[in-house]
């Protein structure tokens, strides 16, 4: 059972972490290769949604009525957007991760948690880079007098509020890979879920708080009170809500927990299957 222990891993990890900035490296250079816009991708990508979700639900519905503070939605939008495509891109390019280095997990040994890690990692340098947008926003709207913005000193519990939503991501995206490596149907499935999630996960309008089925149903999304935490930090200048956001801590450490054990038994079948 040791072998298994998270103790372990994290020392097989620790001995190959210049492999894993080298995998990491790697897949950024990858993504934007003979790419113009290069890097700026991590910012248009989510920008573009925004302007999108901003037409419609400020023309074609009053998004204004639903929402639970009264601030700009193009703001509201991108600062649930910027966490969701990170949350989005990783883990989609996780769930491929161990077919597409199917030539290493072959032939070289080492800890195969580095190819989903690799994509968490590259993909969080995008988040950063998308972040600065928010700066700029938050600025430009403080600046117009449209939303009078004030530091508080709950913008530093925004380290912890990323921490839990890494360590849920390593979880899924373990367990994924995996998944994906034993039966490939498991990317389609995950591209078609990803989607429909985003509109049930609290990104681009609030979701209902009455205390029906449907609210309970959607509350049981882990990634709705990490989205939550976001907002709570920057805009309402409040920690989250302490009952949402022990249940997306708890449901972090169960399924990084769960999938590293899952990932470290199997990993001995993985050459065999690819």
């Amino acid at each position: 059972m040791s072998e298994l222990s998270l103790t372990t891993a994290s020392g097989d990890l620790l001995r190959y972490r210049q492999l894993l900035l080298s995998l990491t490296w790697r897949d950024i250079r990858i993504r934007y290769k003979q790419s113009a816009l290069g890097i700026g991708w991590a910012i248009l990508l989510p920008l573009s949604m925004m302007l999108i979700f901003t037409f419609v639900f400020t023309r074609a519905i009053d998004a204004s009525k639903v929402m639970d503070v009264a601030m700009p939605y193009a703001l509201y939008a991108y600062l649930g957007l910027v966490p969701w495509t990170f949350f989005s891109q990783a883990l989609g390019s996780a769930v491929n991760s161990l077919v597409a280095n199917r030539n290493l997990v072959t032939k070289v040994y080492f800890p195969r948690e580095v190819f989903p890690l690799a994509c968490i990692g590259s993909s969080f340098v995008d988040f950063c880079v998308a972040t600065s947008v928010l700066v700029v926003l938050i600025g430009y709207y403080h600046v117009r007098g449209i939303y009078a913005f004030t530091p508080h000193a709950t913008l530093l519990f925004l380290p912890i509020v990323m921490l839990v939503q890494v360590t849920m991501m390593i979880g899924i995206g373990l367990i994924l890979s995996m998944a994906n490596l034993f039966y490939r149907d498991v990317r389609q499935l995950f591209t078609v879920t990803i989607q429909l999630l985003m509109f049930v996960s609290g990104v681009v309008v609030p979701l209902p708080q009455d205390g029906s089925l449907l609210a309970r149903v959607v509350g049981l999304n882990p990634i709705v009170p990490v989205i939550g935490a976001y907002r709570d930090c920057v805009i309402h200048g409040r920690l989250p809500e302490v009952g949402g956001f022990v249940y997306a801590c708890v449901f972090a450490a169960f399924v990084l927990l769960f999938g590293w054990i899952c990932f470290r038994k199997a990993a001995y079948r993985f050459a065999e299957c690819i």
